[in-house]
């Protein structure tokens, strides 16, 4: 009888301080039961079966610490406007979808940004109604935080001029007061309320979809953003033994009061499935001009962005969920959301450490200088996304100008003592991670190799942005005793690489091969010679 697995003649990159390297792992059901030689593990375990890496390198399997992972499923089969480069390329795609819709269908899409546009300006139902006249349309900017509808899904959504501006969000108008067919921040809900959503196995199967599409790129965890509906899924998956990433689920802030009733709080679950933070919005974002800001965006007096919350609502929602036993999670991209967000955690920090609770920011794209030691101070997260540095880059010169010397500041954070997490925001970005580490090593574009690196001063070491991606992510949710390092007593969820990434230069990581998956023992995507390791 087989009872377990050694792995030989890799090049294995622990992340492990205390062993780095070594060139065999023996695994049993879903943990590693040792790491060293493989003359040393062969005669520990005599009745393991062994496989031959031939010199591939494995390394711990990646986490997404920020993703919307049944989105991105669901995005794999809705019109992708990503790299629209003119606002009647993008219509044109949205054209397209119109034949194969059934008579009221919603035309559903995301990933268009205005701001590469020739035509430099926000889109508008005008734009659209032409190319959709029957069909309600809703089309998601590529960070999320605006929708572009159509009329037809003005008038299902019941907005008209005289629709107030809800809390936290702001409805377009044209200079008459017609909605333009823009809904900023929280009047987005305004639409999505009569979208009809996918029922549970509708998202059960954009799940599954997803959790493919991410083995293909070593990913093997993710810390998921999006609603009940979703988390029920997963649970269904999770009983059926379908359920193939492991799963960190954050509860909406809205949701807070029904988590709190039944009993939820952060840590709640097992490893496949946990719960944990609550995820709270600060701000809107940098490409929408949403971002909540100590001073006006450049070159647009008055507008400092869209605070979500107040302050004063925002320390209460933070001391809510502490006092049940949650630790938060906030978005938080201008500066002066990333200090509002750093003041209500404060407020709460030496009960945070009483209960063990490990809070994040999501994103911190920019921050003033003044804030930089806080993070640390305070023991938050950075829960960062690399390629956000790079495609962002343009934007956050035209309206952060010298405000961009501490945008995605992961260099100096992290010397100051903060510990990062790392991860996509898929949909709003490719979940490729190497994409991400591209970025993070070298702050250029990968179609942009000559282009001088931006902000080099703040780029990391693959082996820092490697971590951030393994031991970070897994410090952020409170498992690094159980994964995110190849090591004794540790999950056994990694990824086999054609080549070293240590020893190639980074732009052949864009096209890396990953050729295996493997989480807690069960291979979950293979090629080539390893697609018999199953």
């Amino acid at each position: 009888m087989v009872h377990g697995t050694i792995f030989l003649n890799g090049r294995f990159r622990t992340l492990d301080p205390e062993q780095p390297r070594a060139e065999a792992m023996a695994v049993g059901g879903e943990h590693i039961l040792a790491v060293g030689g493989g003359g040393d593990l062969r005669a520990a375990f005599p009745r393991f079966r062994t496989i031959d890496l031939r010199g591939r390198a494995v390394l711990p399997g990646i986490v997404d610490a920020h993703i919307h992972f049944a989105s991105y499923g669901l995005s794999l089969r809705r019109v992708d406007l990503v790299g629209a480069a003119t606002l009647g390329e993008a219509v044109a795609r949205v054209k397209v979808a119109v034949p194969h819709a059934r008579p009221g269908e919603w035309i559903i899409g995301r990933g268009w940004d205005h701001n590469p546009w020739p035509e430099d300006r926000f889109p508008n139902k005008g734009d659209l109604d032409p190319a959709v006249p029957h069909h309600p349309a809703v089309l998601t900017r590529k960070d999320g935080h605006v929708v572009w509808v159509n009329s037809a899904a003005l008038a299902k959504a019941g907005i008209t001029r005289d629709t107030p501006d809800p809390p936290g969000g702001q409805i377009e108008r044209d200079a008459g007061g017609e909605p333009t067919g823009l809904l900023k921040e929280e009047a987005r809900r305004l639409v999505w309320d009569v979208v009809p959503p996918p029922d549970e196995e509708g998202y059960a199967e954009a799940i599954k979809a997803a959790c493919a599409a991410v083995h293909r790129r070593g990913v093997v965890g993710v810390h998921n953003i999006e609603s009940p509906d979703v988390l029920r899924a997963m649970q269904t998956l999770c009983a059926r033994g379908e359920l193939t990433v492991r799963v960190a689920a954050m509860v909406r802030a809205e949701s807070t009061e029904e988590a709190i009733g039944v009993g939820l709080r952060t840590g709640l679950g097992d490893p496949w499935l946990r719960i944990a933070q609550i995820k709270i919005f600060a701000d809107g974002t940098l490409g929408s001009q949403t971002a909540w800001m100590l001073e006006p965006f450049d070159g647009q007096p008055g507008n400092t962005g869209i605070p979500i919350h107040s302050p004063d609502d925002l320390r209460r929602l933070v001391r809510r969920a502490v006092e049940a036993g949650f630790a938060v999670a906030i978005h938080a991209i201008g500066d002066r959301a990333n200090r509002e967000a750093l003041d209500a955690l404060e407020v709460v920090y030496g009960e945070s450490r009483r209960r063990g609770l490990r809070h994040r920011i999501e994103h911190v794209q920019v921050l003033h200088p003044a804030d930089l030691d806080r993070l640390a101070a305070l023991g938050v997260v950075a829960s960062m996304q690399p390629i956000h540095a790079t495609s962002d880059r343009d934007a956050a010169e035209r309206y952060w100008g010298r405000r961009s010397r501490y945008a995605y500041a992961w260099r100096t954070i992290l010397d100051r003592g903060t510990r990062l997490a790392f991860g996509s925001d898929a949909p709003v970005e490719s979940p490729d991670p190497f994409k991400g580490l591209y970025a993070a090593v070298t702050r250029q574009r990968e179609d942009e190799p000559s282009v001088p690196s931006w902000y080099p001063e703040e780029c990391l070491t693959l082996n820092e942005a490697l971590r951030a991606y393994t031991v970070g992510a897994a410090y952020a949710v409170g498992e690094e005793r159980i994964r995110g390092t190849l090591s004794v007593g540790r999950l056994a969820d990694f990824m086999v690489l054609a080549r070293d990434p240590y020893e190639t230069p980074p732009e052949a990581w864009l096209t890396m091969p990953v050729e295996a998956t493997v989480v807690g023992g069960r291979v979950v995507h293979a090629v080539g010679a390893l697609s018999g390791m199953e």
